[in-house]
């Protein structure tokens, strides 16, 4: 297969992805407990019959005894393939997947990818509508024009759950909000703005609509095809193109931008030429959102007209339309009052409130994830896609919006306690990692991967530099290190940069600056010599106090504490610190931090303030406030025992500083967790589960990681190494790829380390 490279990552890798741990994107789990003859009773024969038959009586029932209410159907025949053309139902199934994990991922919807092996619109419409009782929700996706329009308003008629096409609806709820928040920066008002349209397949043709029902004038919106403007009676103009057809003399693309204000551009890369920009208005706003390659490049447009507000549809440029910023929201909100619809009133309300939320202060989570304060402004007038207010906020907007229209079916009574309920839906640390990433894709750092010749370290690496987090320094054999990446179908190994003991020009400073740090601590120059040409934490950890790299990944080979004293042979502490480790485990509503888990064996009472507060300033960076337990086996006293007055002592200490967080201690796990037990003890000074564990010693902490790794179902991160002088981290020798570049990028942002 060819090599191409889209996004920042290969087509291997794409495939690597979607092949891995199990084939697709999807599975279903099961939310209730089947362990018993008597679970099985309930969940299926003879007990399934009691809801079947309520249902039967009352069938708004169903939203209270099965998913369907929580349940959006992603259906398409693959006709329109994110711009790759007609490829059929089978080859759209990847896209759906993706649609459906994204479902899930931003707004706990649960999602079933169904594609329709047909190009009949009549058929693909009486197959949807006969699968009504099955789903809360129809999410339309990648169907040609005109087929769209006829099922979206055929299925609409005739089913009374929401409907919507996303290529052209949650692409216009987007493009809404950006306009509203550009013609704010601008001075404009809706009314009064002239627009051309280029392009007029589904997502124009809705884009279109939707400003108008907003306000923009129908006579002050040029549409253009590839024939030029759409005017009154032109040949070969159907009748949803013909429903935006205006009278111009404009006879092109180029003359109608004459003095506009907006060009919306949903056509083809480079269908906007600079000379053309020049012409507009001032202030003039682009939105070039043909992908992957725009109608113009920001850069292009900037150089001739600095004073643009431009936006695409990539992620590596400032104000992408992105509908990941609706369409899970505009479900989340219909599905919770039961909506028969989604219509125009709940569309403007949700490009509203995405509009006014870019507006808003950025929480603190969102900056630090991305590594840049986003401010609204002419770079910032859409919200980031990771902002874990856009839940809350669009959804609520919906919602009401269902409810002010009269297509909800139930209410929401309290829209804070609505929020509030919304908010709990999602784990903030999602939202974070996330965001993680594009910063360090935003600030690429060089990172050391100590064990190149492992292949797990190698994809790793490769995965790092593939998907723009910056550039890997490969150790370890040349020879070996190139043969392993042909091995892995790597289009040019020789671009990689692989450092060898054996060659590296860096070996004579590197032996001077070691051997001056130990020669005192009873190492002669050939024991340092030695040292620096046959052991790879060694020389890779050089590397990075050398600054020829800023950050290093090892562990795949050797012993945590192996690994640990070959390192601290090399690094020290950072001044003042103590370095310890994190291990973060998410759950899908909470994540929860244990410290220390790798480096203190039995730490005193100042050493457990210390991790205390480090670890809960790393909560604060994961996007939570943190609520911090010191566990013992005791819970205040009960029972008594030897080891607790270091515990006491370390609370005392944050009694006399007032870190601005909550803590309590000694206790018992389930009197830090399990609030049934926590109201056992009203004087607890947590005003919640705690979500960071300061553990009593090395043997529990690292026993308890391990256990919750091997036996829980959450997902764990770490050991996170925190407090070394340069941004070392150590995996697992059990790591997997994902794990080896989540702790790579991790310590590239500078959230750890």
């Amino acid at each position: 297969m060819a090599e191409d490279n889209r996004g920042g990552f290969t087509a291997r890798e794409a495939l690597f992805y979607h092949e891995t741990i199990r084939p697709g994107k999807l599975e279903i789990t099961a939310t209730k407990p089947l362990t018993s003859q008597r679970d099985l009773s309930l969940a299926y024969s003879p007990g399934v019959a009691v809801p079947v038959e309520a249902i039967a009586a009352d069938p708004s029932l169903a939203a209270r005894y099965t998913t369907r209410s929580n349940m959006v159907a992603v259906i398409s025949n693959g006709t329109a393939i994110l711009g790759l053309g007609n490829l059929g139902a089978l080859a759209a199934k990847p896209v759906m997947e993706g649609k459906a994990v994204l479902f899930k991922r931003f707004a706990d919807v649960d999602s079933i990818d169904i594609e329709l092996d047909t190009e009949d619109p009549e058929a693909f419409i009486n197959a949807v509508a006969l699968m009504e009782p099955s789903f809360g929700g129809i999410n339309l996706e990648d169907i040609k024009a005109p087929e769209c329009f006829i099922i979206e308003a055929a299925l609409r008629e005739r089913m009374k759950i929401p409907v919507m096409h996303d290529d052209q609806h949650g692409t216009a709820i987007i493009t809404a909000a950006g306009l509203l928040n550009a013609c704010h920066l601008t001075g404009r008002d809706f009314r009064d703005v002239k627009v051309v349209v280029n392009g007029a397949g589904a997502a124009a043709i809705a884009c279109t609509a939707l400003i108008k029902a907003m306000g923009v004038r129908h006579e002050n919106v040029i549409m253009c095809d590839r024939s030029g403007p759409i005017t009154p009676g032109r040949d070969g103009v159907d009748q949803w193109k013909s429903a935006h057809a205006v009278a111009t003399p404009a006879t092109s693309l180029e003359e109608a931008l004459v003095g506009a204000d907006i060009f919306l551009g949903l056509s083809a890369a480079g269908a906007l030429k600079p000379e053309w920009v020049r012409k507009m208005a001032d202030k003039p706003i682009i939105f070039a959102m043909a992908n992957p390659v725009p109608e113009i490049m920001p850069d292009e447009a900037k150089a001739v007209r600095p004073d643009a507000i431009i936006a695409t549809g990539r992620s590596d440029f400032p104000n992408q339309v992105n509908n990941v910023l609706g369409f899970p929201f505009i479900f989340r909100g219909a599905l919770d009052v039961q909506a028969t619809t989604i219509n125009e009133e709940m569309k403007v309300a949700a490009a509203e409130a995405i509009a006014e939320l870019a507006r808003q202060q950025v929480p603190e989570e969102v900056a630090a994830a991305y590594g840049r304060n986003h401010k609204f402004g002419t770079d910032y007038i859409i919200p980031a896609p990771f902002d874990p207010r856009l839940i809350e906020v669009v959804s609520s907007a919906v919602a009401k919006a269902a409810m002010d229209s009269g297509v909800a079916q139930a209410r929401i009574e309290d829209f804070d306690a609505y929020r509030i309920q919304l908010r709990s839906r999602l784990n903030p640390t999602t939202s974070v990692l996330s965001g993680v990433y594009e910063a360090a894709r935003a600030n690429p750092k060089r990172m050391v991967f100590a064990e190149a010749e492992e292949e797990v370290v190698l994809r790793a690496a490769i995965q790092y530099r593939d998907f723009g987090y910056g550039t890997p320094i490969l150790v370890g054999r040349t020879k070996a290190v190139l043969d392993k990446l042909h091995q892995l179908s790597v289009g040019d190994p020789g671009s990689f940069e692989i450092q060898n003991s054996a060659d590296s020009e860096h070996v004579p400073a590197m032996v001077a600056f070691l051997y001056k740090r130990l020669q005192r601590r009873g190492f002669t120059e050939r024991d340092v010599r030695r040292m620096v040409n046959q052991d790879r934490n060694v020389f890779a950890t050089l590397l990075v106090a050398l600054g020829h790299g800023d950050g290093m990944i090892t562990g795949m080979t050797r012993t945590f504490a192996q690994t640990v004293r070959e390192v601290a042979l090399v690094l020290d502490a950072k001044e003042g610190a103590l370095p310890f480790g994190i291990h973060m485990m998410i759950g899908k509503n909470h994540t929860t931090f244990l410290a220390d888990t790798t480096m203190n064996e039995r730490p005193n009472a100042e050493a457990l303030a210390y991790i205390a507060k480090e670890t809960a300033a790393v909560a604060r960076r994961m996007g939570h406030e943190p609520r911090v337990a010191f566990l013992s086996y005791s819970t205040f006293g009960n029972p008594s025992g030897q080891w607790l007055d270091n515990i006491r002592a370390a609370v005392a200490i944050l009694d006399r500083e007032d870190p601005g967080f909550e803590y309590e201690g000694e206790m018992a796990p389930d009197a830090a967790l399990n609030p049934k037990v926590m109201a056992l003890y009203p004087f607890s000074r947590l005003s919640g589960p705690a979500n960071v564990l300061i553990m009593p010693g090395l043997q529990s902490a690292n026993l308890s990681a391990k256990l919750l790794r091997e036996l829980g179902s959450n997902a764990t991160i770490g050991p996170m190494m925190i407090g070394m002088d340069k941004p070392v981290q150590i995996v697992p020798m059990t790591a997997s790829v994902p794990d080896v570049l989540t702790l790579a990028v991790l310590a590239s942002a500078g959230v750890v380390g």
